[in-house]
Parts: structure tokens; C-alpha cells; sequence
């Protein structure tokens, strides 16, 4: 279910480090690893979709039964999808989502009588799910400006309210984060931080470069930081830290990254799994420059004990755009001030 939203965040290890879960961005069905059933509500972004599909391959690999749904393949494809998984969903007693966000898969919990409930999720918004679930709050993305009131909010709140609820631990219901992320978890809740063991035992270790690469972040996609700033910024860093190549994350614009090489000068490099594992792969720069995202979180797990050196620069605050949620300045300086084992830039150096 978690595979619903293109803009998930999970990125979940499909191996046996995670209890009773298995892969990204997925729910599961079931108990042990071999009686899994991961379900994928299949995005539209291309680039997402060929990560589940390489993820997907990798959890077949530890044994585990994965289910693509075509889940926004035309008007009829979301009755396909509900009518379809309700059985399953009823009758599984264990749930692990990847994506408590999702419209979609806050629907499908509605569904279910699970009494083992598990968010399996490293990306930055489970640092937000976690804050709004002990503050009794609805689960609103952190990027999203406004009230969240519009004619498709009101109709969806009683659904929302369900799925908070049942993401709520209470009497015999048993609600269990598994991230790498630092949270601090409302009663009830608990949480399993997730070390990477898993893709450290699978890849790598890997082959160093001497030069510097750069991670690309969604923060101008997302309305936050100005594309201007934000390339400016990438030139800044390229130039005074000598990177040659930049990462794009799935969601970067085509356009965008066409200015990354052609103006910057960088090599983009698409990734056809999830940097994490990319990264263990290698080849990797030394150093790797990241704006506050995930992977200032992930990757120094992933890497441990590779003598690779992770460093994030802060985003200025005159890089926000005039519609950036009021949140975001905090939010992105908390995922910067929360990482681990990593150097911190102040700002990107140049004449912004």
C-alpha cells in the first residue's frame, strides 16, 4: 500500500531485518517472510515506477510474494483495487504501509481489522507522521500550505479520521514505526530504527572515487525553494566542493535537470534503485553534498565503515518561494539539525 503516493518516502529494507514487513513502499500480508504479500499501488511518474519494479524484483528474491496494481489505471482502476484487496485486507492481522499520507492507502486501512499495524518508512515525512499522530492532529504532508480545507478535504475527512484512528494505539492494537529516522514516538507507539544491516549485508562494500558527488532533492517540485536559488546553490557547491556528478531524485523535473548539466556542468545520473543502494553499489565520490533530505539520514547508515564522508548544506531561507508552507523553514532545518555522522554547511557558498 505505502507504493500508492508518487511522492512516498519509504524506502523500507526488503530483507529480514525488517519484522514481519519485507520491501518498499508496500504493505504486508501476512506473518513470516515466505507467507508475504507485498501490494504496490503502482504511480504514474515513470521514474518512481521503475524503482518499485527494480525493488520489487529484489523482494522476490528474499522469497516474498509481490502484487503490482495498476491502482490509477484509468476511473475504474481504484474499485478494481478496493474490491479486489478488501478480502485480504480483512483478513490479515498484520498491515505494514509505507505511506500513512496517502489517500489512497488511508482508504484501504479503513478496510482492515488488523491489530498489528507497522509504518515502515525512511523518508523524512515520518519525522511530520509522528509529531501529528502525538499531537492528535490530521495527517497533513509538511509541504502542503493552507488549511487543507478544500471541497476534496471536507469529503475525504471522515476516511482521514478513520485511518488516524486506526493508526492510534488503543486496547489490543499494536502501532510500530520501523525507520531510520530520529523520532520520538507518542505512547503506545513503538519504534524499530532501522540500520541498514540489510543492504550492507547485500551490496558492497563499494568502489570509491576521488571526486565529490551531489544528491538532487524534489524541494523545488514540492513549491518550496525557488528554482533559481536552488540552481544557483548547485552551482555554488559544484564549484567550491568540485563535484562532477549529481543524482537526480525521482521526482526532478525534466527541464530542471537539463539546466543541472547544461548550465552547471554536472553529469545527472539517474538512479534506477534508491540512492541507498546505488551508493553501496558504487562507484561513489568520497564525499557526498546533500540538501537536507533523506538521505543525510540514510546514507551514513548505508555507508558505515566505507570512509565515505556525507555532508548537507542548509537551505537559506531567501531560497523559499512566496506560496513554501510556514512550516517548511523549521521542518527542513529539524531533518538538518536530527542527522547523524554528518558535516554541516551552513549555506551554500555564492552570491545569492
Amino acid at each position: 500500500m505505502g507504493g500508492a503516493a508518487p511522492d512516498a518516502g519509504a524506502r523500507a529494507e526488503p530483507g529480514p531485518d525488517v519484522t514481519g514487513s519485507g520491501a518498499v513502499n508496500a504493505p504486508v500480508l501476512g506473518g513470516a517472510v515466505g507467507h508475504l504479500t507485498i501490494v504496490v499501488l503502482s504511480p504514474h511518474d515513470p521514474m518512481t515506477r521503475g524503482q518499485l519494479r527494480r525493488m520489487a524484483e529484489l523482494a522476490r528474491d528474499e522469497g516474498v510474494t509481490v502484487r503490482w496494481e495498476e491502482a490509477r489505471g484509468g476511473a475504474a482502476a481504484p474499485f478494481r483495487t478496493v474490491g479486489g484487496l478488501s478480502g485480504p485486507l480483512r483478513r490479515a492481522e498484520r498491515i505494514v504501509i509505507g505511506d500513512p499520507f496517502s489517500r489512497y492507502v488511508q482508504l484501504l486501512l479503513t478496510l482492515t481489522r488488523a491489530r498489528d499495524l507497522v509504518v515502515v518508512d525512511d523518508g523524512t515525512a515520518t519525522m511530520e507522521f509522528i509529531s501529528q499522530l502525538a499531537r492528535g492532529e490530521r495527517l497533513v504532508r509538511w509541504h502542503r500550505r493552507g488549511s487543507g480545507r478544500g471541497a476534496r478535504d471536507v469529503v475525504f475527512a471522515p476516511v482521514s479520521a478513520t485511518a488516524r484512528r486506526r493508526l492510534t494505539p488503543g486496547g489490543d492494537r499494536r502501532v510500530e514505526v520501523f525507520s531510520s529516522m530520529p523520532v520520538e514516538p507518542p505512547p503506545g507507539v513503538t519504534v524499530t530504527p532501522n540500520s541498514f544491516a540489510w543492504t550492507r549485508a547485500r551490496f558492497g562494500p563499494p568502489r570509491l572515487t576521488q571526486g565529490t558527488d551531489l544528491v538532487g532533492t524534489s524541494l523545488v517540485e514540492t513549491g518550496v525553494v525557488d528554482l533559481d536559488r536552488y540552481l544557483e546553490a548547485v552551482a555554488a557547491l559544484a564549484r567550491t566542493h568540485g563535484a562532477t556528478r549529481y543524482f537526480a531524485h525521482r521526482r526532478e523535473s525534466a527541464d530542471k535537470l537539463h539546466r543541472v548539466s547544461a548550465e552547471i556542468g554536472l553529469e545527472v545520473v539517474r538512479p534506477d534503485l534508491p540512492l541507498e543502494l546505488i551508493a553501496r553499489r558504487g562507484p561513489i565520490g568520497r564525499t557526498i553534498l546533500s540538501f537536507p533530505s533523506t538521505v543525510v539520514h540514510t546514507l551514513p547508515l548505508a555507508l558505515a565503515g566505507t570512509g565515505v564522508r556525507v555532508a548537507v548544506c542548509d537551505v537559506d531561507p531567501a531560497w523559499l518561494t512566496r506560496d513554501a508552507s510556514p512550516r517548511a523553514q523549521g521542518f527542513l532545518s529539524g531533518v538538518t539539525g536530527t542527522a547523524r555522522d554528518v558535516h554541516r554547511l551552513k549555506s551554500a557558498p555564492s552570491t545569492l
